[in-house]
């Protein structure tokens, strides 16, 4: 699966990709010598709005608007979004999600969400907790719009 590389303008892109389950690292310094070399060494895809980069495995989105830079990547790329991949890392850290036990996140959670949800995740690195609630089907709708049709593999 592709792993990607995003530079600082390009945050709420980001973290839709971490959302959709691709391996995407945040990249915020201005020295691209460093990020060349970082994607390189884990050989990610570099996606950025800069015009000037070597050439190598590079994507220039060209739009502002993240629900196009979405579907500019999609389209250039010919990436698959996998439904069972969503929603399995941290939109933070960018960590895979571990599933916990209900019982162990009690009080950690409005009462509404423990009595409504079953299944529970947290990230490892900074312990946010994640279930799935209404944003699934929110984050579904808004890709059926940009992408159009069935949008999972």
């Amino acid at each position: 699966m592709v792993k990607f590389i995003l530079t600082k303008e390009l945050g709420k892109l980001a973290r839709w990709l971490r959302i959709l389950g691709f391996d995407t690292y945040y990249y915020t310094s201005d020295n691209m010598g460093t990020l060349i070399i970082y994607a390189l060494r884990e050989n990610r895809v570099i996606v950025t709005r800069r015009k000037r980069v070597d050439d190598m495995k590079v994507v220039v989105v060209e739009t502002n608007d993240v629900r196009s830079q979405i579907k500019e990547l999609v389209e250039k790329l010919k990436l698959k979004i996998n439904e069972n991949l969503m929603f399995s890392r941290c939109v933070i850290c960018n960590e895979l999600l571990e599933k916990v036990k209900k019982e162990e996140i009690k009080g950690k959670v409005p009462e509404y969400v423990y009595t409504t949800q079953q299944e529970f995740y947290r990230c490892p690195s900074c312990q946010r907790l994640y279930w799935q609630g209404s944003h699934w089907g929110n984050v579904r709708e808004i890709l059926k719009k940009v992408l159009g049709g069935d949008v999972c593999s």
